[in-house]
């Protein structure tokens, strides 16, 4: 093949060099704007797998490479001052510029045809012959901007401010340096890549980038104010740019994410940057842009490519393949540099969960993976973690941690989450098999059991199989559910009260299939407007003001005989699109009187029910409310920030704890799922409105709980799911922890005993 790289960066250089080995005959030839030893980067970061990639492809050039690295394991982070330094992290780095030496020497060793200071053309035209153009042109690519409608390009320019330095100053361990400033903090990630050099990148946010006046100082003025912010980790070196030509406020860049819907056109390709890119915290770019080229090569290597649809076919498997890589890595710097943009609501942690925070912010490291890189720090954290929960010093994992609430204690950090069974007779009445499934539960050791939602009255149900505590007589079943809990486990429990609102009078699902199907005669129901929940279903009437002062009575009610029967806590369901979530959410809130238009309106109901209700439910009892804090509908809906004004008022109202989950509002809504997905949401509450929370949402173990907690994200972990499949979920966890604080029950002893010994067995083989 005859091939045209336009970029002449480590993309571009790596898959010449790839292709010439697979195939000497190909005719390769790379085009750069820039002067051989022209680069406008410091070092870059490699992993262990990227380097033991590089070796299968290319032996040679990778012994070169490795020959040249600079190796550190520690992570250090300091904030004013005070340090945090874990290890166990094996990080490698090199200098660009050395990187590009080596196979700019090794593509020409290999007959790749090199052309420095070559203006390259955006128009595959202007490359005739080729059977083949890559566009490795990096994340300001001429060819993707040609075609960017045909690539289906987004580009997102993030919020922060930051400056590409160096510095003669070594560090010994990966850097993160937080220093204070009047107009807010300044951060550098600063990192050692060859004997005498280190990269020192400068970040803040826009908010003190301006109060600062970078905006209005020359690049020497920027640096000078840097090198007497972070004196005091120079070691007396100075900062140094190489991008001397760029004047003033341009030295400052906004990073730009780039994805694209496709990465090719006809014989024309995307490679690394110019398809892609991740935010530098976390410092995979050039890693990304390797293994393109090491894909990109493969998949070339074959007959028939001078068919157009055979190298269609195989830009098609090259792209699939790369995609899903590149999403993983670009969901993990999307978490990292949304860390980084909310600083703010981290940085007056105390130093060990802040440094705890900052390793676990991609979600790429998890709470057991840091005890197998450095279990002395992590179990000094974990030992700070529980003396700071009023625990006690001694070691232990944050879920095990008892948690106050007012009077009532729970014996752990695990919730089993509210989630409807469909197992009430036609009158509301709990039966045996909610003995049996809540009993279940607490002998499993869970900290709290939340029931499911207890309709306030009939017309409140969401199905007819819907358990009810609108009746007297429903209070007898559930004080025997209690008492069973009670008597039998240190499990404390929470009854659920709600009206379901527009999702009321439906069919209860059977197999798990079938939500949300209106009876064939379902009763009037009543919601916030005259809209139904979701296209063809049934249409409530709007809630008059006197069907509001009966509802809330009907709360009042309820919570008196949640009291009755025994249970420790109780909630007030305001989410997920039920009567009192349509009065929250603008997407089912439509009303014209006072109950309507802005948040103030929409929320002046459900604060009347829950100060009713806070005035009946004993003030030695916490009071929990769920909320969905994502309407996952734009600018039409709640947006997790509308959640942090909804958690303050309810906080104002004597809420002890927000249950913070999303969406069911709309189910024409498109939630963006996976792993702990809605926890961004408890975490934005916690730490703005300043109201504990609770975390739900593809929680799955003990290992993601656990880094929640440490990490300042929530105080208690709903688990829902995990806990219909195994009611022994906590205790599992705490075996699996060698948790000797978790209460068994005597019945169980023996298999906890056993369990615990397995897994001890299990974790002994794995290290060794």
């Amino acid at each position: 093949m005859r091939i045209a790289c336009i970029g002449g960066g480590p993309a571009g250089l790596y898959f010449a060099i790839a292709m010439k080995l697979k195939d000497p005959a190909h005719e390769i030839a790379v085009f750069e704007r820039n002067r051989a030893g022209d680069t406008f980067g410091w070092g870059v970061v490699f992993s262990d797998q990227t380097l033991a990639n590089l070796t299968a492809t290319d032996p040679v050039s990778a012994k070169t490479i490795a020959d040249s690295f600079a190796h550190w394991d520690y992570i250090a982070t300091t904030v004013d001052g005070e340090t945090s330094t874990s290890s166990g992290h094996g990080f490698i780095g090199i200098g660009r510029k050395h990187l590009l030496q080596i196979l700019q020497a090794r593509a020409g060793e290999l007959g790749v045809e090199l052309h420095f200071e070559h203006e390259c053309s955006s128009d595959p035209a202007d490359y005739p012959g080729y059977d083949l153009i890559v566009a490795s042109d990096g994340v300001n690519s001429a060819v993707r901007t040609r075609f960017a409608e045909h690539f289906a390009v987004d580009i997102d320019v993030r919020r922060n401010k930051f400056m590409w330095l160096g510095t003669h100053q070594l560090f010994d361990a990966f850097a993160f340096i937080f220093e204070p400033t009047e107009h807010g903090w300044v951060w550098a990630h600063a990192y050692r890549f060859n004997a005498d050099t280190s990269t020192f990148i400068v970040e803040c946010s826009p908010e003190t980038w301006a109060g600062l006046g970078f905006e209005d100082m020359e690049q020497e003025e920027a640096i000078a104010f840097c090198e007497k912010l972070f004196a005091r980790h120079l070691g007396g070196h100075r900062l140094i740019s190489n991008a001397a030509h760029l004047r003033g406020s341009a030295n400052w860049l906004n990073f730009r994410r780039v994805s694209c819907g496709r990465w090719s056109r006809g014989n024309l390709v995307l490679l690394g940057d110019a398809a892609h890119t991740a935010h530098f915290s976390i410092g995979s770019g050039t890693k990304l842009a390797l293994e393109d080229a090491i894909k990109l090569a493969q998949v070339l290597d074959r007959p028939g490519l001078e068919d157009p649809q055979a190298l269609a076919a195989a830009l098609g498997e090259y792209e699939e393949e790369r995609r899903t890589a590149v999403l993983r890595i670009q969901n993990a710097a999307r978490n990292s540099t949304e860390w980084f943009e909310d600083i703010d609501r981290y940085i007056g942690f105390p130093l060990p969960q802040f440094a705890y925070a900052l390793l676990t912010r991609s979600q790429r490291i998890s709470h057991e993976n840091l005890r197998l890189r450095d279990p002395e720090w992590l179990e000094g954290a974990e030992r700070w973690y529980r003396g700071a929960q009023g625990a006690g010093e001694e070691a232990g994992q944050p879920l095990f941690t008892p948690y106050k609430l007012r009077d009532v204690t729970l014996p752990n950090r695990v919730v089993m989450a509210p989630m409807l069974t469909y197992m009430a007779d036609a009158e509301g009445y709990a039966c045996d098999r909610h003995l049996v499934h809540y009993g279940a539960r607490a002998l499993g050791g869970t900290g709290l059991i939340i029931s499911e939602m207890l309709a306030v009255s009939p017309e409140g149900r969401a199905t007819i199989a819907c358990p009810g505590l609108w009746d007297e007589r429903h209070v007898a079943r559930w004080h025997a559910i209690n008492a069973f809990i009670h008597a039998n486990s240190d499990t404390k429990t929470c009854a659920q009260i709600g009206h379901a609102g527009a999702r009321a009078a439906c069919r209860a699902p059977e197999g798990g299939r079938g939500y949300d199907v209106p009876l064939a005669d379902p009763w009037p129901i009543l919601s916030a407007s005259a809209q139904a929940w979701k296209p063809g279903g049934l249409v409530p009437e709007e809630a008059s003001l006197e069907d509001l002062v009966r509802i809330k009575e009907d709360f009042v009610a309820a919570a008196r005989r949640a009291y009755d029967a025994g249970f420790d806590a109780l909630e007030i369901h305001a989410g997920h699109g039920f009567l009192l979530s349509s009065f929250i959410t603008p997407i089912m809130n439509k009303r014209e009187d006072a109950l309507g238009g802005d948040l103030a309106g929409r929320m002046a109901w459900p604060l009347e029910v829950v100060r009713a209700v806070r005035a009946v439910w004993p003030q030695s009892r916490p009071l929990l409310v769920r909320i969905s804090a994502n309407d996952w509908s734009g600018e039409r809906g709640i947006q997790p920030e509308g959640a942090v004004e909804i958690a303050r008022m309810l906080k104002a109202e004597g809420v002890d704890l927000i249950d913070v989950s999303a969406g069911e509002t709309n189910p024409l809504a498109r939630p963006v799922y996976g792993r702990m997905f809605q926890t961004p949401f408890a975490d934005r509450v916690r730490n703005l409105a300043d109201v504990p929370v609770m975390a739900v949402g593809n929680i799955e173990d003990a290992d993601q709980a656990n880094s929640i907690l440490l990490a300042g994200r929530a105080d208690l972990i709903g688990i829902g799911r995990p806990h219909l499949a195994n009611p022994m979920f906590t205790l599992h966890a705490a075996a699996k922890a060698a948790e000797a604080r978790a209460f068994v029950p005597a019945a169980v002893c023996p298999g906890y005993e056993q369990m615990a010994r397995a897994e001890a067995k299990l974790a002994e083989a794995l290290r060794a």
